[in-house]
């Protein structure tokens, strides 16, 4: 057990030491509890794209609702067509005189049968990051430069962290007989090994839900 309390990185909501300024998970710095008054969290700010999304997200269920009651009263008119005393209880009338049921029609073999379809909802639209990085160890990377047969294992995070907490990524490089990937299975992670010397180097790409970030690779023997 921890001789000191433990708290909740206020990013990523990693648990850390008190005695730990910094998230060992994201970097984030930690801060006193007490007197901090809360920042607006950005689905609340106009102009920024949480709050986009939200305003998409509550479209979408308006839209979801629109379709919903439109289906209900679609069925109840059909039901209501097909049986008009189906919503009265059958063989009684309004003073309780029971009556003999009404035989129902022979169909018409020549008729044609109509089948009322329910609208299809609309796919629910997929959320995309506002940014992506890359870093080696805790240092965001642009660029770096790497020797042949040296390898360096790069890590990928969607922005904003607590959002995408389960992001995946696709990384590619636009030269594979220069650098060889090795994915791990979450795809968050990429060990780069540079296999040979390739003047003005490569561009690494990693891309999260259409978002992508270039990192250039440049080799030397």
């Amino acid at each position: 057990m921890s001789l000191f309390p433990e708290v909740k990185c206020r990013r990523c909501g990693e648990s850390f030491s008190i005695v730990r300024s910094h998230c060992p998970n994201c970097g984030t710095r930690r801060v006193a509890q007490s007197g901090r008054t809360p920042a607006a969290t950005p689905g609340t700010v106009k102009g920024t794209a949480a709050y986009e999304r939200a305003e998409t997200n509550t479209k979408w269920q308006m839209i979801f609702g629109g379709i919903l009651v439109f289906a209900v009263i679609l069925a109840v008119i059909v039901m209501v067509t097909v049986h008009p005393d189906g919503l009265d209880n059958p063989g009684t009338t309004g003073q309780g005189t029971i009556t003999a049921p009404t035989p129902s029609p022979t169909p018409d073999p020549g008729a044609q049968t109509i089948i009322v379809q329910p609208p299809t909802p609309s796919p629910t639209p997929i959320p995309i990051p506002e940014s992506v990085k890359v870093f080696f160890f805790e240092d965001e990377k642009e660029e770096f430069t790497e020797k042949v047969g040296e390898a360096v294992k790069l890590k990928a995070v969607a922005y904003p962290v607590d959002q995408f907490p389960n992001a995946t990524f696709k990384w590619s490089v636009n030269d594979e007989s220069v650098i060889k990937l090795t994915i791990s299975e979450d795809t968050k992670e990429c060990e780069v090994l540079c296999l040979k010397h390739q003047p003005g180097g490569v561009t690494l790409t990693v891309e999260c839900n259409g978002v992508k970030k270039d990192v250039k690779v440049y080799t030397k023997n």
